[in-house]
């Protein structure tokens, strides 16, 4: 396994929801944050039912009992940081610094506030056969312990102004692998991560306290040797069952790599298609598309000063995508907002989204005979969507629409792309762009005749 070229995907998803736009620690939505991929106390989860203490993967790989398996567990562990105050500047810190606790703290032109951070904690375990596994699960305790550091922050005289007191606790937990032959050659793997850090209920806000002692954004990084990984989302027909039966809990699997490979599975809290990427144009580890990227990149450059003073108070994260941003070019921007990338036929999944198949585009028809007549760009109909059709549709049964094109998709259905007749934006639906140009089934349209109609 090569995890560095899946390493871009996977620090994308170890920190999914860790800042959430506007970036500032005022914003409220960045109070309940540590969303993804939770893996709580026992102690806690057993009395709340939306909290699970366990995070399970399982998945299928083709080869042998000498297969070898190798297994990386990642996730974050919220770090609480304070900003203490002196009352005098100091040249140097004492060994217990008599700190007033503060919201936030500046400092020449910068400013220090209170937040939640993270450390990134990895368990490897190195490459072990599957042989082994199928005949006793393989148990690993892991444990990190927790502590406490003081940064020390200095005026532009030199002089120590306060400090940023950083502090964790001590987590423990346990893994466990296994696996069992469900078809000859082809075995399912299952990898358990489980918190056993202590967890006393009493406290004020148990919530808080729990997520103290969590597992965030925990996903694991499989790699085979000597075997092959099996898709979930696309199995072989003869193993579509042993797929279905894999029962994976608060987390996806799915193959990583180079498009083709087999030999690394990303199994994440946040659901992903097989051979996930970063878009090469974006100019960071965000997931998100490049649409979003730019769409963000707007926002940030649109913050007032105080706004973005606040964004680079708030983390060093934080900091880094205000910089970052703020030092795109006009090339940058450019690629974020018209790279074109795999431009083949779009098959449409009903109104407002397209899919794009792999296939080779199929060729528009030029005709669709219906109801006695030949139908072709630019002919007008009346749009009766069927029983049971999305919102969109019904919103816009009845319409008079013009024909835009007629298309096939990879499984030779056909669709009529149309445009409103009475959309102000109706030329924008005539360069297919979306909002104003959509699809109907050939019996969900009525010819109309052009004579009598206003």
């Amino acid at each position: 396994m090569n995890l560095a070229r899946i390493e871009a995907v996977v620090r994308a998803v170890l920190y999914e929801g860790y800042i959430l736009y506007p970036y500032r620690a005022s914003n409220i939505k960045n109070r309940q944050r540590w969303t993804f991929g939770g893996v709580y106390p026992q102690g806690y989860a057993a009395g709340d039912e939306s909290s699970a203490c366990r995070m399970q993967t399982e998945c299928l790989v083709r080869g042998d009992f000498d297969t070898a398996l190798e297994v990386h567990v990642r996730f974050l562990q919220l770090v609480r940081r304070e900003v203490g105050s002196l009352a005098e500047p100091v040249t140097e810190l004492p060994p217990e610094p008599d700190f007033m606790m503060v919201p936030s703290l500046s400092i020449g032109d910068q400013r220090f506030q209170a937040w939640e951070e993270a450390a990134e904690r990895d368990i490897a375990v190195p490459a072990v056969g599957i042989g082994r596994l199928t005949g006793e699960a393989v148990s690993i305790l892991f444990g990190f312990a927790g502590g406490r550091a003081v940064e020390a922050l200095r005026g532009p005289d030199g002089r120590l102004a306060g400090g940023l007191i950083r502090t964790s606790t001590n987590l423990e937990g346990a893994l466990r692998i296994a696996a069992v032959e469900v078809a000859p050659s082809v075995f399912r793997l299952t990898v358990q991560i489980e918190n056993l850090t202590p967890f006393e209920a009493g406290s004020a806000d148990p919530r808080a306290e729990a997520q103290w002692r969590a597992f965030a954004s925990t996903h694991t990084i499989l790699g085979v040797q000597g075997g092959a990984f099996l898709s979930l989302l696309d199995p072989p027909g003869e193993l579509a069952e042993a797929a279905a039966a894999c029962r994976n809990q608060g987390t996806w699997p799915v193959l990583a790599g180079e498009p083709g490979t087999s030999d690394t599975m990303l199994s994440s809290p946040v659901i992903l298609y097989d051979y996930p990427q970063v878009a090469p144009e974006s100019p960071g580890d965000l997931f998100d598309a490049t649409e979003i990227d730019e769409i963000l990149t707007l926002r940030i450059l649109g913050m007032t000063e105080e706004e973005k003073r606040e964004m680079a108070a708030t983390d060093e994260r934080a900091r880094a995508l205000l910089a970052r941003t703020e030092a795109l070019t006009a090339a940058d921007m450019e690629r974020l907002h018209g790279t074109l990338r795999d431009p083949h036929f779009s098959s449409p999944h009903r109104n407002g989204s397209n899919a794009q198949p792999a296939q080779a585009p199929k060729p528009e028809l030029a005709f669709l005979h219906l109801r006695g007549r030949d139908l072709k760009v630019g002919d007008r109909v009346r749009l009766r969507p069927k029983p049971g059709a999305d919102a969109m549709d019904i919103v816009l049964k009845d319409e008079l629409a013009i024909i835009e094109a007629i298309e096939r998709d990879f499984e030779d259905k056909v669709h009529v792309a149309v445009v409103l007749e009475g959309d102000p934006g109706r030329e924008f639906g005539l360069q297919r762009m979306p909002g104003h140009r959509f699809f109907f089934a050939p019996d969900e349209i009525e010819p109309v005749e052009r004579e009598g109609l206003t």
